[in-house]
């Protein structure tokens, strides 16, 4: 394959993580396409939540993407959906990353032609969101998911909330959809030994960049009623600027003042090798350790 064919990575988030049949439907579109490789997806019966990491050559990338929108489309009914993580539709986000020969712009543009066709092909409202966004409010996703599916079919007639592509009214099953382009994230989670969401939604409130805490950190608490343990449920967004245990540790700490301890920790979908390799290094107090030392990475060169 040429050095330089264009590689774009897509996270797709849809609404659903408990009917194992409808998953393989909707991920279907991503399997046996030239040009387009499934990485990996991860369901979450909690969260009621699957996420879908694939790359490949931004129109192929592009085609599978709203090949399986469609399928989400049909297969899902947000009226009658129920889980602890924010939603706002049946495909909730759709975020494009530049990872070869790609720039961002590039990125913004492929992310801005899925969201005008997912639009026309299934009549979705759809949103701009991070590096897409068409004005400054809307570049955070949690402004845009505010109220969530519930209530967005008054909050989308608002002129400020009108999507950018579609109808101001939302779909009656699948939502609405958000679509944009960002840097990597890496979803992260830590769980507490408790059941207490008060203390939870505390411990989340104090981590999360918005409220205070740490930068490039998004944080809520998540109720993981099978376990009967709650979660600090994160998103880093730059991971380079707050590394992963930061966050670990400051959960930790502010745990520590209501008589809780962290009892594991989870990633969503993949990660980027330096993200837990910086954590490794810190925990192993390793002294001038360079990316260079690592096997894997220096077979890749």
């Amino acid at each position: 394959m040429s050095s330089f064919v264009k590689v774009v990575e897509c996270v797709p988030n849809f609404s659903e993580g408990r009917d194992l049949e409808k998953i393989e439907r909707i991920v279907n579109p991503f399997r046996g396409k030239d040009g387009v490789k499934l990485l990996d997806y991860s369901r979450d019966e909690d969260h009621n939540r699957l996420v879908v990491t694939v790359v490949g050559e931004p129109e192929a990338l592009k085609n599978a993407v709203l090949e399986a929108m469609g399928v989400a489309v049909r297969e899902i009914d947000m009226t009658k959906h129920q889980g602890q993580h924010p939603r706002m539709g049946a495909i909730d986000v759709v975020p494009f990353i530049p990872v070869k020969n790609v720039s961002m712009t590039e990125a913004v543009e492929l992310s801005k032609e899925v969201a005008r066709e997912a639009s026309e092909r299934y009549g979705l409202p759809i949103f701009l969101y991070e590096k897409a966004a068409s004005e400054p409010v809307r570049e955070n996703l949690a402004n845009i998911r505010k109220g969530e599916f519930e209530g967005m079919a008054e909050k989308i007639k608002q002129p400020e909330w009108a999507p950018d592509f579609g109808k101001a009214e939302i779909h009656p099953t699948a939502g609405t959809t958000a679509v944009g382009a960002r840097m990597p994230l890496v979803a992260f989670n830590v769980n507490l030994n408790t059941d207490n969401m008060e203390i939870a939604n505390k411990i989340a409130k104090n981590v999360r960049f918005i409220n205070g805490g740490l930068r490039y950190c998004k944080a809520i608490g998540i109720e993981l009623k099978d376990r009967g343990i709650a979660q600090i449920s994160m998103n880093m967004t730059d991971y380079t600027k707050t590394a992963l245990y930061r966050a670990f540790e400051m959960i930790r700490f502010e745990a520590n003042r209501y008589g809780v301890t962290i009892v594991g920790s989870e990633i969503i979908g993949l990660v980027p090798m330096e993200a837990m390799i910086d954590t490794a290094v810190y925990y192993l107090g390793v002294e001038s350790f360079s990316m260079e030392q690592v096997l894997e990475a220096r077979m890749m060169e």
